[in-house]
């Protein structure tokens, strides 16, 4: 490395998507951090996705920040799913192939196998150019969303579905989940070995901030799609038994095929009055909606990793999930936050309980262990393994969250561990402090130059009032000498 956050060499890199931003999902987020993260360390990265709208071909686009080549390639959005879209495959062969030709990248980097990565798969093996598959979908989520097939036949699809993704990632020289359980999952199903288990990472400092978690009033976050596999009606039914007087306030941020559901439900639930459905939210007010949660809940079942319980992590707030697929890596029970069973909504509103009600030693102790789990997931250490990965060099088998020591439990943390958190949430302040400074000072900075430049237009008006009056004066002079030699001539 030559410098901090500078590889010592650029790397040409593709990276092959089913979805990319703007849609939002857990895989268009790690690509376009991913994609970023590469950028801002000096390599050259081009994006291969299907276009979001009509328009499609070669663009330089900001994504995570810095800009980008991303190649669009013509889709039509599917019915059934907000974000997924579908790119005609017959001629996609050819479309890829002579990105591949353009480019000529030292490596290419599949996000997934279904359509855009199968393509680029074949074409990388048939030229010789490394290729690195990372898995982020459980083909159970999309055969509601992409097929309709009888109930008895489900499990012959997803056995299906996961032969179909074993074939392309076997083509792989190097494949990658975000988690243990992960990786052994994909082992099984797709008929793969050597899964490497890397965390999708996050950069903690955009998530940082000083508030500590507070019960005033209780309020549970749930940030992603709102689709069925994410079980959020579990998380309303939840709500509902919890005691009336606690005032529980939920915030569901995002959008999805459920929403209608999920508002009738409410309703019939009598939490209506509640539950606020945001929609999507700007990138400046994701860390706020975090921020001003008591707790942040995931009862979902099919998480891989689930990137925005990493952020809730961050953003040192408790978190009660369902104990199901990647969650329990992240949710340590009793640590940071408390796991349920996935169908128990008893349970679930239990767990819930123990947080909203909790004094704030416990919300304190809970805040400071996601803070502390937190920091296996660096995003600048995944970067790094990808970027051995890329060129061949030996990487570790997992990432810092996979060690051993990562689940040991930690009760309450020591004191060395205390005040590293208690500096962390200092240096936070401090940021916000300047900020606020910093912004206070660019509003008077502002005022001051609106005042002057209302003045200099005010000035400017008034030498236009006076040139006009003053050219007006001369052109009436002119015409009546004008009238004049006329008269003298007749």
């Amino acid at each position: 490395m030559t410098s901090a956050g500078q590889s010592d060499r650029q790397i040409r890199v593709v990276i092959g998507c089913d979805t990319f931003p703007p849609d939002i999902n857990g895989a268009s987020r790690f690509a376009e951090r991913l994609a970023g993260g590469l950028v801002r360390r000096g390599h050259d990265v081009h994006i291969i996705a299907p276009a979001y709208n009509s328009n499609f071909g070669t663009f330089t686009e900001t994504i995570d920040g810095v800009e980008m080549t991303v190649h669009r390639i013509k889709s039509i959005k599917l019915p059934q799913h907000e974000t997924l879209r579908f790119v005609w495959p017959y001629t996609l062969k050819r479309k890829t192939d002579r990105l591949l030709d353009q480019i000529k990248p030292d490596v290419v980097h599949l996000q997934s196998h279904l359509i855009v990565g199968r393509y680029l798969a074949r074409g990388a093996k048939e030229r010789g150019i490394r290729l690195v598959a990372t898995n982020h979908i459980m083909p159970e989520n999309l055969i509601k969303y992409s097929v309709i097939i009888p109930r008895f036949l489900e499990n012959w699809a997803m056995r299906m579905a996961w032969a179909d993704a074993g074939r392309y990632f076997k083509l792989a020289d190097a494949i990658t989940t975000p988690t243990r359980r992960a990786a052994e999952l994909l082992e099984a199903a797709a008929g793969v070995s050597g899964v490497l288990a890397i965390s999708c990472g996050i950069d903690a400092s955009k998530f940082k901030n000083s508030t500590p978690p507070s019960t005033d009033p209780p309020r549970v976050l749930f940030l992603g799609r709102l689709d069925y596999e994410k079980h959020i009606h579990n998380l309303l039914k939840a709500v509902a038994l919890l005691p009336k007087e606690l005032g529980t306030q939920v915030e569901l941020v995002g959008k999805g095929g459920e929403q209608a559901y999920l508002e009738s439900l409410a309703s019939e639930l009598g939490i209506r009055d509640q539950v606020h459905f945001y929609g999507h939210i700007s990138e400046e007010d994701l860390p706020k909606a975090y921020e001003r949660c008591t707790v942040f809940a995931m009862p979902s079942i099919a998480e891989l990793q689930s990137i925005a319980t990493m952020e809730a992590m961050a953003s040192g707030r408790p978190v009660v999930a369902a104990d199901a697929m990647a969650l329990p890596h992240l949710v340590h029970d009793g640590d940071n936050g408390y796991l349920f069973p996935p169908e128990d909504v008893a349970v679930f509103a239990d767990r819930l309980k123990r947080v909203l009600t909790a004094d704030a030693a416990e919300l304190e102790r809970l805040s400071e262990n996601s803070l502390f789990l937190i920091q296996s997931h660096d995003i600048q250490r995944t970067l790094k393994i990808f970027e051995d990965l890329y060129v061949g060099e030996p990487a570790p088998e997992t990432s810092d969250d996979n060690l051993p020591a990562y689940n040991l439990p930690i009760g309450r943390l020591n004191a060395a561990e205390h005040e590293q958190i208690v500096t962390f949430r200092q240096r936070a302040n401090a940021i916000a402090d300047r900020l606020e400074e910093a912004g206070d000072s660019l509003v008077e900075r502002l005022e001051d130059y609106r005042d002057d430049f209302r003045e200099r237009l005010l000035d400017a008006r008034e030498d236009a009032r006076a040139a006009v009056k003053k050219a007006d004066k001369r052109m009436r002079a002119a015409i009546k000498r004008s009238r004049k030699r006329l008269r003298r001539k007749l």
